[in-house]
């Protein structure tokens, strides 16, 4: 069923942001993120931690950055894909096998975050449109996903 996926794309208030998904990397993350999509899950969700020269994050229904979806969590797939600009990764807790919903997008070069983190897609169009989302943790007007859908 993941390798049905190709693309995620996020509708914000100014544009679209086209995602290539890697199956070939998180099969498991990108059938994850692809249903949430199609069932509406990121409809209207923000960007809750968006901080400048590293990474924005969305992905959490309150907005918090402590929630998620009400399926179970994900097994990590790390692999040896960089975490540089425009990489989409799965945020989880400090347990590898914890991330749900929630994913950031990297602004710059975040190596350090490699094989520690399920990368499972990448920007390819609109990548100027996350660097323009509000900054903050959380911003005081958080930048939102008005539709999100995998093809």
């Amino acid at each position: 069923m993941a390798d049905t996926y190709n693309t995620l794309t996020l509708t914000l208030a100014d544009g679209d942001v086209t995602i290539k998904l890697r199956p070939d990397l998180a099969p498991n993350h990108v059938a994850r993120i692809a249903e949430l999509a199609n069932e509406g899950f990121y409809d209207g969700v923000v960007f809750h931690r968006v901080i400048p020269g590293f990474m924005a994050q969305g992905g959490d229904p309150t907005g918090t950055g402590t929630s998620g979806s009400d399926k179970p969590n994900l097994k990590q797939e790390f692999s040896k894909e960089p975490h540089v600009r425009g990489v989409c990764s799965m945020a989880r807790t400090s347990d590898p096998n914890s991330a749900n919903s929630q994913f950031f997008i990297v602004f710059d070069d975040a190596r350090f975050l490699d094989s520690q983190y399920t990368v499972w897609g990448e920007v390819t169009d609109g990548m100027e449109l996350i660097d323009a989302l509000p900054k903050g943790e959380p911003p005081r007007e958080p930048g939102k996903i008005v539709k999100a859908r995998a093809e």
